[in-house]
This record gives C-alpha cells, structure tokens and sequence, in this order.
C-alpha cells in the first residue's frame, strides 16, 4: 500500500538523497531548515521530497526522488502532486526548482504545470566538486522552474 505523508527531515535516508543530489554537502545544507515529505510503500520510505519555504508565499524543491526500483511507474508523479497540493494548503503561492537542462526530469515537470523561469549558467560546474553525467553529457547550466499553485489542484 502506498502512502504520503510529511516527516522530519532526520527521518528523510541520506542514501536516497543522494540519488537525486551526489553531494552530500549541499544536502546537509539545505535538509536542516527544509519540510519533507515522503512517499512509502509497507512503511518503507520510497521517496522523499525536501522543500524550504522562501516567504510567506513561496516555496523551493531541493530534491525529489523515488528510489530507483519504483521509478517509471506513476508513484513520482502522483507524489509530486501530493506535495504541491499539501504546499498550496499551506497558503504557498508559487513553487520553484532546479534541474538539469536536459533528461526526462525536465519533461516530468513541464507536465505537472511547472515552467522555465531562467538559467543558471555553469552552476553544476562551480557548485559540485565532480562531474555529474547523465545518459554520457556532462550537466553543467541549471535550469530554473516553477509553478503556480494559486487556484490549481493537483
């Protein structure tokens, strides 16, 4: 049985973290003053969503994930739903994020409303001590999104 439900951010596991984010560094940074959500499957934390609230009015995902065993089947998407609706009762207005500039997290959240709102050039380069690869292309530039939960149900 699947659930969704908001937990502490001590309970969110690190190993899934970083299969969204490689950097335990900049995970540590943004978990302690972010909510979190989580997706379970039998009481097991499958997917977990790190959000900090910016003002009164927006919020910012950090990370979204679903561990690699669930994904393709619909559970990420109706999760991400789960929390963007959760926000908007939450009296959040607006929902902003960062991604790669290519790959399928790109199209995932151009369908659930989200939308190109700038580009942040090289900062995969400059905020990550490594490489991350993707499909064999190197992300370098940031792509910026975000979507309005005014009047919107997910």
């Amino acid at each position: 049985m699947i659930q969704y439900r908001e937990i502490a951010s001590c309970q969110a596991p690190m190993s899934l973290l970083l299969e969204a984010d490689p950097s335990q560094e900049c995970i540590l940074k943004y978990l302690k003053y972010s909510q979190c959500f989580a997706v379970l499957k039998d009481s097991l934390i499958i997917g977990v969503c790190v959000v900090k609230v910016l003002n009164c009015g927006s919020a910012e995902i950090f990370n979204l994930v679903v561990a690699p065993a669930f994904q393709k089947q619909g559970i990420g998407k109706k999760f991400l739903k789960y929390v963007l609706n959760q926000l908007a009762k939450k009296g959040i207005e607006s929902v902003k994020l960062g991604t790669g500039t290519f790959g399928y997290q790109l199209n995932f959240y151009q369908q659930l409303g989200f939308h190109v709102d700038s580009v942040v050039s090289n900062f995969f380069l400059e905020n990550y001590s490594e490489p991350i690869f993707e499909n064999g292309i190197q992300h370098k530039d940031m792509i910026r999104l975000v979507c309005q939960l005014k009047n919107k149900e997910f």
